[in-house]
């Protein structure tokens, strides 16, 4: 087998190259072919200085993560990157792409680090669970300074070659198609000089002169972190680069990480890393299905929900045409779209050139004529079906053949509303989640009809413009809707057996979620889809709309709010809860937060093995997706469907029949077989 790494001798400089595609990830072969390199380097007098660089679009891009959890292969890396820093003639690492987690650490073992203006480098282990494993959080703080590594470690985004040189991370920014010749000048220019390791620098020393800086900066990432045990341990190890010895604190970081890498946490975060990537394949659709070309974009309501997926779109570089029924709608839709790129814009993550190229890709219009040229028309408009068919009937006479026309419907049948044209074939649906323009998720709902290429084009164009989608099959709710109604199912059965309904969301808020269902429903409004008529209550909450109860929006809703929007239980709505309760001849008791977690969640996943039952849903990963995406599941569980594996099949199972709740016949199979979905 040919070596992923081979050596070119430059005089007196010897370049050490990986070939590793796609992203030469630091597997066993390059470890050693790296190590070797350097002892061949180290053994020849006429070599002087080395350059490490790589083929292909990136530099290291990180570990192999299909060696994680397996028995390790040597030289593990640790043992690479001491060999190469330990080295008494210079090592520079040219960095092009991307320098990420292994990648980072290798750049961090060499003494030097060039790169090109478009590369970028990070440490983003604490996405998959994980801290940084062969030093990183040793060297990186010596190097630059606590301050400046712990946004690296503890955040996992990576940064600029243009900020890394900033903060002492690169030494020097090359010629974006001069690479190697701009590194092997810079080795040369070092040679004969002291080489500067990383693991003597003393940067660090900032965290030991303001030892507050780690609880002031664990402070302002407190809302971000909640729940994480991975950033927590980051802050940790970062600090042991300031109290410890460079030798203690690798000590340190190994300990930290085999934690991380042992527990629950880092299992979920990396079956979501291979989830999220899974989702976008379609089993039954050939790879090389042509796609078809998407030029131009129409859609159909200027409300908050068509204005984001407009803003998606224009976003990305593609035109939009947007109708509206009347002028009035149509002008506020547009003003509302400009003032977000613009308050966008304020916040620094976009330029104003770049809120007017935006804008100019759009054109406003009250005429359904002007979508005749579009490739792909999406309908945002009032969840009825009537409404729908007759939009689609619309479309079907104006727009192009050939043309996708998508529905971004939550609940409705797809099929129902596909055969509302004569093209059933080119018929989608595109579930976006609210706001639109920022929510991740996008759920693809495939109809009986729907052509392998339409449904191949949509999913290519859910990466074009940010999103991660996942494919339905049509349902009621598909995926995510679906799961919900259960927990809402429960969670309003609680409220009238006993339970507070601040309890219901207090257990989902402990368990990871952003909110809870009361809280949602005050943010959303209480009032959406009421029917207006004061003297009509059937229901709690037509009984709080009644009362002027509608939300976050007027100040009261299940909560009370402050001018801060902060909320406190209201007694009014307990009392109205519990006329409801004896009027139906609910017996109230003391309700455990243990029930109330198993009722809310165990159903869910009891009709996530109905949707894989039923062939909803390719996987039962996808489902993961769709709730860590759409409806802030926590990500450090892995989803509902792999959470209940991690807890047991047979314990979700016990605990439906504990409370007298149905159990599918396919989540019992489960239970009692392999005790996992997938």
């Amino acid at each position: 087998m040919t070596s992923p790494i081979r050596t070119e001798r430059h005089d007196n400089v010897l370049v050490v190259i990986s070939d590793n595609p796609p992203v030469n990830a630091l597997g066993q072969a390059v470890r050693a072919g790296l190590k070797d390199a350097i002892e061949e380097a180290l053994s020849d007098d006429a070599i002087e200085a080395v350059v490490i660089r790589c083929d292909g679009r990136t530099f290291f891009a990180g570990a192999d993560i299909t060696e994680f959890g397996k028995p390790p292969v040597g030289p593990n890396l640790p043992e690479t990157l001491d060999a190469m820093e330990a080295s008494d003639k210079p090592v520079i690492a040219a960095i092009h792409g991307t320098a990420l987690g292994g990648g980072c650490e290798v750049a961090l073992a060499c003494h030097y680090r060039v790169a090109v203006p478009s590369a970028k480098l990070g440490l983003p282990e604490v996405k998959l669970g994980l801290i940084p494993g062969a030093a990183g959080t040793q060297r990186l703080p010596r190097l630059v300074g606590t301050e400046a590594a712990l946004p690296l470690v503890v955040g996992g985004n990576p940064i600029s070659a243009k900020k890394a040189q900033g903060i002492g991370l690169v030494d020097e920014i090359v010629g974006e198609d001069s690479l190697e010749a701009d590194a092997i000048a810079f080795a040369r220019s070092r040679i004969g000089q002291p080489v500067p390791r990383a693991s003597e620098g003393t940067a660090n020393e900032d965290g030991v002169r303001d030892p507050d800086l780690f609880d002031r900066f664990r402070a302002s990432q407190a809302r971000r972190i909640r729940g994480f045990d991975a950033p927590n341990a980051a802050i940790e190890a970062v600090k042991a680069a300031g109290t410890m010895s460079y030798v203690e604190g690798v000590k340190k970081e190994r300990e930290l990480f085999t934690e991380l890498m042992s527990g629950t946490q880092s299992a979920a975060m990396r079956h979501y890393f291979f989830a999220e990537r899974a989702a976008n394949k379609i089993d039954d659709v050939p790879k090389d299905t042509p796609l078809i070309p998407i030029k131009k974009v129409g859609v159909i309501g200027a409300g908050t929900m068509g204005g984001g997926i407009s803003m998606n779109f224009l976003s990305a570089g593609i035109p939009v045409t947007i109708l509206e029924m009347s002028q009035d709608a149509l002008d506020r839709g547009t003003g509302t779209m400009r003032k977000n790129y613009e308050n966008t814009a304020k916040k620094g993550r976009m330029t104003a050139d770049q809120v007017e190229q935006a804008m100019g890709l759009l054109t406003p219009t009250l005429s359904y004529d002007d979508l005749a040229d579009c490739d792909l028309v999406i309908e945002a408009v009032y969840e009825s079906m009537d409404v729908k068919k007759e939009v689609f009937g619309k479309l079907d006479e104006v727009v192009k053949q050939g043309a996708i026309l998508a529905s971004n419907t939550s609940y409705l049948d797809v099929n129902e509303i596909a055969a509302a044209t004569q093209r059933p074939g080119y018929v989608v649906g595109m579930h976006f989640f609210s706001p639109a323009n920022i929510m991740k998720l996008l759920e693809v709902v495939r109809g009986e009809k729907t052509r392998d290429d339409v449904l191949a084009t949509v999913m290519k164009l859910s990466k074009t413009i940010g999103k991660v989608a996942a494919v339905s099959g049509v349902c009621p709710g598909f995926i995510g809707n679906r799961m919900l109604s259960k927990r809402q199912e429960q969670a309003n059965a609680l409220i009238m057996e006993g339970a507070k309904y601040w309890e219901v969301d207090e257990v989902l808020l402990d368990f990871g979620f952003p909110m809870g269902p009361f809280q949602m429903a005050d943010l959303a409004g209480i009032d959406i889809g009421w029917h207006r008529d004061p003297s009509k209550v059937t229901t709690i909450r037509e009984a709080l709309c009644a009362g002027g109860r509608f939300g976050q929006k007027n100040g009261k809703g299940f909560y009370d709010y402050d001018e801060a929007r902060q909320r406190t239980p209201s007694d009014e709505v307990q009392a109205i809860i519990a006329d409801f309760a004896a009027t139906e001849g609910k017996e109230q008791r003391e309700i455990s937060k243990d029930e109330i977690r198993e009722r809310l969640l165990y159903p869910m996943v009891n009709e996530g093995a109905k949707i894989l039952e039923e062939g909803m849903a390719q996987r039962a990963s996808d489902i993961d997706v769709v709730w860590i995406n759409g409806y802030g599941w926590p990500l450090y569980t892995g989803g509902p469907m792999f959470w209940a594996q991690t807890i047991g099949l047979d314990t979700v199972v016990e605990g439906l029949e504990k409370h007298d709740l149905p159990v599918s016949n396919y989540l019992r199979e489960r239970a009692a077989g392999s005790g996992k979905f997938d």
